[in-house]
């Protein structure tokens, strides 16, 4: 059973596709950042919340 996927197939939908970068993968599972990101996303919720009340 092959479980790889091979990506140099021309004109596959796995082709066109970008693999993220260690980092990346790193920060999507790195509590604190995503913490930040929860406040930072609900910060600019509230401001745009605010602005259309007043």
């Amino acid at each position: 059973m092959k479980t790889t996927t091979d990506k140099t197939v021309p004109y596959s939908n796995i082709s066109y596709g970008t693999e993220p970068t260690k980092l990346v993968r790193f920060m999507r599972v790195f509590f604190p950042y995503q913490i930040y990101n929860f406040f930072r996303l609900n910060l600019k919720v509230m401001m745009i919340v605010v602005r259309g009340h007043s």
